[in-house]
């Protein structure tokens, strides 16, 4: 069926929940801006809401939401849950936006739009983080085999990695000098997608366009032109000849493998070590209004969580046969298990152990960092979505309007005087900044306290008080 949209709902999944166990809320201190666990028991938490409906996109990293229905975490809490797959990121947010869904799988930078009112003005939240890495960037064939001469292999004569992009820049080059356009794709414009090629392709010294307040293309000045394609429709598009590469979530990198039509060059967790990638989104209304369901379904998403990371992994077998299904991914279950258990393959045949690809729980994954949502508003900034300058506190105060690290806190809480969780699971006395950290792929270090000097550190992109008129950066 469809929905007025026009978006196929083909996955529709209803559960019925079973009795609600006894839950335990908690009370926190907000202290000298810590967030400070008390484990005061309350009464058993009284849903407002029970019925759900979940959207989702069909990537892998959707994996919290079905592993919560699949192994009954949802129904735990006393939550009837239906998860439908959405047609694109825009369908998704809108439905979540307009009540028909009650929340969803999102790229993180759709809350953080939403609520500065860039594309849409809504304000949503988001609890929960939901994985991170899971990325790469695929060229075609013929990319590749033009991008060969100008990296450098190794001993055994694979290519060293991480790739940058400066062995792209000669080949954008060609492309310009015979007339043609070098077009790369991407999920929406402001996905995590968009802003880990455009980091990619500058530290490489490609441009990858700006935004002005009165050109949204994000192509103006561009070297390279960036357009949105639904992530399942990245291998065609690139097959068809459409774009010449992509960033996207997995399985859609491993499938232009298997297909045998492209090579994923490089992975997000090489551009940014443990990146911050898909949160769980909510408006700020229902939030409001359901306090004590929002707990119940970040606890059953920190379970699904923890379950998909337990024991080395030893669980990720089972959830990519429940990944490949039809309503889920549906994407064959080798192409999944690719990059899922632990592995990745770039060039046919060169299969690396990259045990970090996929992570949702370890390193803190599923905790709503302010300092992770400062970062994807920088590059808002940087790249002209956000059209002027703005203080270190608006960034600040912009992360803390959207990151709810106070529902995430309870909701673990509750699971560890359950017996559910491990209290050294979890960050309790973090003030919501991770340790600035270099781990970028061309060195610059991020701290998520000054985000106008991080701004100012790079070559390309605005800074200052710089602007975009016309297609003119200017100083104002």
């Amino acid at each position: 069926m469809s929905d007025r949209f026009g978006g196929k709902l083909s996955n529709v999944l209803v559960k019925r929940r079973g009795l609600l166990l006894g839950a335990t809320a908690l009370l926190l201190s907000l202290s000298a801006g810590f967030f400070v666990s008390t484990p005061v028991k309350a009464e058993p938490l009284r849903l407002e809401k029970e019925q759900l409906k979940l959207g989702f996109i069909k990537l892998t990293d959707m994996a919290p939401l079905a592993i919560a229905y699949e192994k009954g975490f949802f129904e735990d809490e006393g939550l009837f849950v239906t998860l439908e797959a959405q047609a694109n990121w825009k369908v998704l947010l809108d439905r979540v936006i307009t009540g028909q869904l009650d929340g969803a799988h999102m790229l993180a930078g759709q809350p953080l739009a939403a609520t500065i009112g860039f594309g849409t003005k809504a304000h949503i939240v988001t609890p929960f983080s939901m994985d991170l890495n899971g990325n790469g960037i695929t060229v075609s064939n013929a990319v590749w085999d033009a991008m060969k001469p100008h990296i450098k292999m190794q001993a055994d004569g694979r290519p060293a990695h991480p790739i940058p992009a400066s062995a792209l820049k000669p080949v954008v080059a060609a492309y310009k000098a015979d007339g043609k356009s070098f077009n790369m794709g991407m999920v929406f414009p402001v996905s995590t997608h968009n802003y880990y090629l455009r980091y990619w392709l500058a530290a490489g010294g490609l441009n990858p366009g700006l935004y002005s307040a009165g050109d949204t293309s994000g192509k103006i000045g561009a070297d390279v032109l960036l357009s949105v394609t639904p992530p399942p429709q990245m291998p065609a598009t690139l097959e068809a000849g459409t774009i010449d590469g992509y960033c996207v979530g997995e399985p859609w990198n491993q499938a232009a493998v298997f297909k045998g039509i492209g090579v994923p060059v490089i992975t997000d967790t090489e551009i940014w070590k443990n990146n911050p990638e898909k949160v769980f989104g909510i408006t700020a209304e229902f939030a409001e209004k359901n306090p004590n369901t929002v707990i119940a379904l970040t606890k059953a998403l920190i379970r699904a969580a923890e379950w998909l990371d337990a024991d080395h992994g030893a669980n990720r077998a089972e959830a990519v046969r429940i990944l490949s299904k039809p309503n889920y991914v549906g994407a064959d279950a080798v192409v999944i298990a690719n990059s899922m258990t632990g592995t990745f393959e770039y060039e046919k045949g060169d299969k690396r152990d990259i045990p970090d690809f996929n992570v949702f729980f370890r390193y803190n994954a599923t905790y709503p960092f302010y300092s992770d949502a400062v970062w994807f508003l920088t590059q808002m900034r940087r790249w002209g979505q956000i059209d002027t300058s703005k203080p270190d506190a608006w960034y600040a105060d912009t992360a803390k309007s959207v990151y709810r690290p106070d529902i995430y806190l309870k909701a673990a809480r509750a699971l560890v005087d359950e017996g559910k969780a491990k209290s050294d699971d979890f960050p309790w006395t973090s003030d919501g900044y991770k340790v600035p950290t270099a781990d970028f792929i061309d060195g610059i270090a991020y701290d998520g306290h000054t985000p106008n000097a991080y701004i100012d550190s790079f070559t390309l992109g605005l800074k200052g008080k710089e602007q975009v008129v016309g297609t003119k950066i200017v100083a104002k």
